[in-house]
């Protein structure tokens, strides 16, 4: 998808979510978008002289055969003043897919083409509505699970991040034009900026940089979603804990052991934090080849998981587990929380909970069966998952992972500058260094991205936006 195709083409599609509603949108957007919906439209009020700005009209949509579509309303929004900074029109239709689909067929036979997914906000990007950090929030927006996640995008959506990354730029422009006296004046008596004046100066950006990247470290869990894997004996009470975790029979509970023979995983809110829970195949010995993998797959998400919870039967007397021992070697106790199952039952005698405490679990007591201690047992994983972590203060910048990396490349060139600095290097060496970290920091806003990192990210649009 070139710029040359966008600038000519009308783009039309489905703007609402899949399936049906009260309400969807059929949004066209390009030169050709009035006139595209001029020839759809029927207004329902005498006199209509055309589409007004920003004004809902009613009437119906009939198809170039005449075809009565649906009753709907219709909005024109004449560029640069809409989202994508060219002329837009929605056409508000009754939300079933096969009027959508009969509507959006017809627009596209008078001459509008199928949106790529993302290209309204590639538009709104290329035509200077959005920088791409923003475009970026669009997508992390739709995609919120949880009211934390709304709000770091809603603050990306800002231009935050995109702000935040133009001042760093600008504190490099100003350092830059101190370098280019010395190396465009070499052997005029021209006040350049001094060595020690230029690394003190090369040292303020990196400490911004590093208060950036510190605010995306903490927000990522909040960001991009923590996964606690539930792991450890067969009919330890792993599948019973998940279900009463997320309130709903999700997994298959049985006395047999080997019932869950491959992982399931849900989605939790835990308190704003969003979790993927996993419930993996219990662990023992097993001549079944399928449990087998089960078994390993398990073992591998417990081992990569952001947090692992170590089930154990409570009601059991402590039992030797060679395989969750051996799994738990390779977890530090901070990242595995020790969890009694049966609570409700007299303990097992010696008791599990102090087993787990002898390897230095910190243990909760729960019971699946009426609820005890669970809400104990949320809360310690959400302290866990949170312990590095914290939201920031509202409007406060903080980078997504791409973002991330372009300051962390930034950041490296510019402490390799400072080593130059000291080195005694020339001034038109020292420049180069100053041009680069530039323009890895204007690679946040889009200034310099390359198309290719363009595709990726506009890839992961749906259709619509």
């Amino acid at each position: 998808m070139t710029a040359a195709r966008d600038a000519a083409d009308t783009i039309a599609a489905v703007a609402t979510a899949p399936g049906r509603g009260g309400v969807g949108i059929i949004r066209l957007s390009g030169p050709q978008s009035p006139d595209i919906a001029g020839r759809l439209f029927v207004p329902s009020r005498p006199g209509f002289a055309g589409f007004r700005p920003y004004r809902l009209h009613h009437g119906s949509l009939r198809a170039p055969s005449g075809r009565l579509l649906d009753e709907a309303m219709a909005v024109f929004m004449p560029g640069p003043g809409s989202y994508t900074g060219e002329d837009t029109v929605e056409l508000h239709c009754h939300g079933s897919p096969a009027v959508l689909r009969a509507v959006l067929a017809a627009a596209l036979a008078c001459g509008a083409r199928p949106a790529d997914p993302g290209e309204y906000t590639r538009r709104a990007f290329l035509n200077g509505r959005l920088d791409l950090s923003q475009a970026e929030a669009v997508a992390e927006l739709i995609a919120a699970r949880s009211e934390a996640q709304a709000d770091l995008a809603l603050t990306r959506l800002s231009g935050a991040v995109g702000q935040a990354a133009r001042e760093l730029g600008e504190a490099l422009a100003e350092l830059r034009a101190g370098v280019c006296l010395a190396v465009d004046f070499p052997e005029e008596e021209v006040e350049c900026l001094p060595k020690a004046a230029f690394a003190t100066g090369v040292a303020a950006v990196i400490d911004r940089i590093d208060a950036l990247l510190a605010a995306g470290r903490r927000a990522a869990p909040f960001r991009d979603g923590a996964v606690v894997a539930l792991f450890g004996r067969v009919n330890a009470g792993k599948s019973s804990l998940f279900n009463a975790l997320l309130g709903t029979d999700r997994a298959l509970v049985a006395d047999a052991p080997g019932t869950t023979r491959d992982y399931l995983e849900e989605g939790l809110d835990l308190d704003g934090l969003p979790v993927r829970l996993v419930d993996t195949a219990g662990l023992r010995d097993t001549p079944d080849a399928v449990e087998q993998a089960g078994k390993e797959r398990g073992a591998r998400l417990a081992r990569t998981a952001d947090l692992g919870l170590y089930v154990v039967d409570g009601a059991c007397p402590r039992q030797p587990d060679p395989e969750s021992e051996a799994l738990l070697a390779g977890l530090t106790p901070a990242r595995v929380l020790g969890v009694a199952t049966k609570a409700d039952l007299p303990p097992g005698r010696p008791a599990p909970a102090d087993a787990l405490a002898a390897l230095g679990l910190e243990t909760v007591a729960v019971s699946s069966r009426t609820g005890s201690g669970l809400p104990g047992l949320l809360l310690a994983m959400h302290a866990r998952l949170t312990r590095d972590a914290g939201l920031p203060e509202p409007d406060a910048p903080a980078p997504s992972a791409r973002e991330a990396a372009s300051l962390t490349a930034a950041r490296a060139e510019l402490l390799a500058l400072a080593g130059d600095i000291r080195a005694g290097l020339p001034y038109d060496l020292l420049g180069v260094r100053l041009e680069t970290a530039g323009c890895l920091l204007a690679d946040i806003t889009g200034e310099t991205t390359p198309d290719d990192v363009l595709n990726a990210v506009f890839g992961k649009f749906c259709i619509g936006k």
